[in-house]
């Protein structure tokens, strides 16, 4: 009878421990769309490539992005990280599986006199003891614990390649904004050394006028302090010039001095708008959006394995091998040595702690379904910021036209005039030196839609597109240098 009590009592006990098993939680329901209704689309727009900054038609800005690509320290961190992921993901799914272990020992032991079997019972002091075996441990997975710690660890490696796509993207982007700032600092530069010209041949004609008495002094002065004007704004432009380039060093990750040549070049035409159906497409075209997503995923699978924690772990240890105190008889049939141990973990009283590591797991899958709603709100306000301000980026280049056609033409008449003799050359200098600012700030709106497009093209994911799979169960480990 006292071998069924003790297994009806370690039934029992079973039992008990599985009743206070939580439920497994069902996969959340996340945003699948961005709220993005409303914005304005263009029909014409597409999304990003993966070398987005090719539509540019720009061989220089290639070779910038070739070079930030193979050169930036903070890639090199990022590629890092996610190296450092994956193989943290294997190694949890090596120890998961079969253990199989080879031993070889030979070790040489004096006896104690004293001890409790005295060696001159024995007939000797010294013993050789000698080795060799094999053995394996192998944890039956009933509850699925090793998946999804497996799983658990390859959603983080995701998380690192999806953030290294979004750090590469943001290096690109910042190497762009770098870029076509130089290129607009040298357009703006030259039109600044035309006002100074201008600038100079008013204040001839009035230093002239006020010498023969035709003007007051203050013509002089007036024209002066535009020359002042002209030149302090050519001497900014030349010092931006510099500090461009030295931001595309840092980016690249070298010196000023070995950044490639670079050539003026006419600034290229600007992003269009957003892309239809941006707001479907966009949580899986964002690398920062898919990094939640996997977060969510390796915080579900955590929840399993606290969960797993509850219920019985059976595992079973084997070992073969030859042990002799004489190495002459190692290899003797009556050497060999075999054990086999069967183990039935339960847990039965943990002061609470199993019940605290799963409201633990829980909290984290909370913050990290908070953190992914946030990553897609936030996604969707970057995106309508950007597509907005080129709206109102186009409609002001559409004003800033007329505006510059206007003094164009009042530029040729006052020049006609000139050469008719009517007036001096003071009007025409005037309508030059506002055609020159008017042309600085369509470049500077030119600027701001490019600049403006490539923030865009970042907050639509710059090419990249999620491989995360409908169901967080895959274990699969990811391919870092495809994410993008």
């Amino acid at each position: 009878m006292k071998p069924r009590l003790l297994l009806c009592a370690a039934l029992a006990v079973l039992l008990g421990a599985c009743a206070s098993v939580p439920p497994r939680l069902a996969e959340p329901a996340l945003r699948e769309r961005a709220p993005l209704a409303g914005l304005p689309v263009d029909a014409k727009a597409g999304w990003p490539a993966s070398d987005w900054w090719k539509r540019y038609e720009d061989p220089q800005l290639d070779a910038l992005m070739g070079l930030v690509l193979t050169h930036s320290a903070t890639l090199a961190e990022a590629r890092a990280r996610v190296a450092q992921a994956t193989q943290s993901a294997r190694i949890t799914a090596a120890k998961a599986g079969l253990q199989v272990e080879g031993d070889a020992q030979l070790a040489r032991h004096r006896m104690s006199e004293h001890g409790l079997i005295p060696s001159q019972f024995l007939g000797f002091t010294w013993y050789t003891q000698a080795d060799l075996g094999l053995s394996l441990r192998h944890d039956f997975d009933w509850w699925g614990k090793h998946r999804a710690a497996v799983a658990a660890a390859v959603g983080q490696a995701r998380v690192a390649a999806a953030q290294q796509a979004a750090a590469t993207l943001a290096l690109e982007s910042a190497v762009a904004d770098a870029y076509f700032g130089w290129q607009a600092d040298h357009a703006r530069l030259a039109l600044a050394k035309s006002a100074v010209e201008v600038g100079r041949q008013l204040l001839t004609i009035a230093r002239l006028r006020v010498g023969a008495g035709l003007e007051p002094p203050d013509l002089q002065h007036q024209a002066e302090a535009g020359v002042a004007a002209a030149r302090q704004q050519q001497v900014a432009l030349e010092s931006s010039v510099q500090i461009r380039l030295a931001a595309l060093a840092s980016l690249l990750g070298v010196a000023p001095a070995a950044l490639p040549p670079l050539e003026v070049r006419p600034l290229p035409t600007a992003a269009t708008g957003l892309p239809p159906h941006a707001s479907l497409d966009l949580v899986a075209r964002r690398p920062d959006i898919a990094a939640s997503r996997w977060r969510v995923e390796a915080a579900l699978r955590g929840t399993d394995v606290a969960r797993a924690q509850f219920l019985p772990d059976l595992s079973i240890s084997a070992l073969a091998g030859l042990s002799s105190i004489d190495l002459g008889k190692l290899l003797e049939a009556g050497s060999r040595t075999f054990a086999l141990a069967p183990a039935l973990h339960l847990p039965i009283f943990n002061g609470g702690l199993l019940q605290a590591s799963y409201g633990l797991s829980k909290a984290k899958l909370d913050a990290a379904i908070a953190q992914y709603d946030a990553a897609v709100l936030d996604a969707a306000r970057e995106v309508a910021t950007q597509a907005l301000t080129l709206q109102r980026i186009a409609a002001q280049r559409r004003e800033q036209r007329s505006q510059l056609q206007a003094i164009q033409a009042l530029h040729d008449s006052a020049a006609a005039r000139q050469r008719r003799g009517v007036v001096d050359g003071r009007p025409a200098l005037q309508a030059r030196a506002q055609l020159l600012q008017q042309r600085a700030v369509a470049i500077g709106l030119h600027t701001e839609a490019l600049t403006t497009g490539v923030a865009l093209t970042r907050a639509l994911g710059g090419g990249y597109r999620s491989d995360t799979p409908t169901s967080p169960s895959s274990s699969a480990l990811p391919a870092p240098d495809a994410t993008q």
